[in-house]
């Protein structure tokens, strides 16, 4: 025990030696804020009917709007099966203004209505549900030299497209 006081007093106490862990946070932190990657989340709100839906009076018809998507044309119905437009696709893809002019007139009829169905053929991509989601809310219009959105149907339920 003598010998141990002797050799603390001659050596002193040993230091930590940290320089090698510094050296390292030094590169590891760049590197790693370099490496991180910075994304935008979209989040598009859905609503899904709900169970109160299917006990409403069934002797007055109610006008329910449903956009089918097919892969030669979009066709928008009411879900009493009349048809009320038909949009064809060309090579270009589909006619997104033809189908915001449509959902125009069909609120002008319907002021009060907010929702409409979606269907989509398995095979649709994400890309054209989402512009016809984009189409479906709402439309851009200018009053006063400014660029606005005015709503059309901003509540969607998306679902399969009946087969033809």
């Amino acid at each position: 025990m003598r010998h141990r006081r002797l050799r603390e007093r001659l050596h002193g106490t040993p230091e930590l030696e940290v320089t090698a862990f510094m050296n390292l946070m030094v590169v590891l932190i760049p590197f790693l804020l370099m490496s991180v990657v910075f994304t935008k989340m979209a989040i598009l709100e859905l609503n899904l009917p709900g169970l109160g839906d299917a006990s409403q009076d069934k002797d007055k018809p109610e006008f329910q709007l449903q956009i089918i998507i097919h892969q030669e044309n979009i066709i928008l119905s009411d879900s009493k099966g009349g048809r009320i437009a038909t949009i064809p696709a060309d090579k270009d893809g589909y006619a997104y203004a033809q189908l915001t002019d449509v959902l125009k007139q069909i609120k002008a009829r319907f002021p009060d209505k907010n929702n409409a169905t979606i269907l989509a053929e398995r095979n649709t991509s994400y890309d054209t549900l989402v512009k016809v989601m984009d189409a479906t809310r709402n439309f851009r219009v200018v009053r006063d030299n400014k660029l606005l959105a005015a709503e059309l149907f901003p509540d969607i339920s998306i679902g399969d497209a009946p087969a033809k």
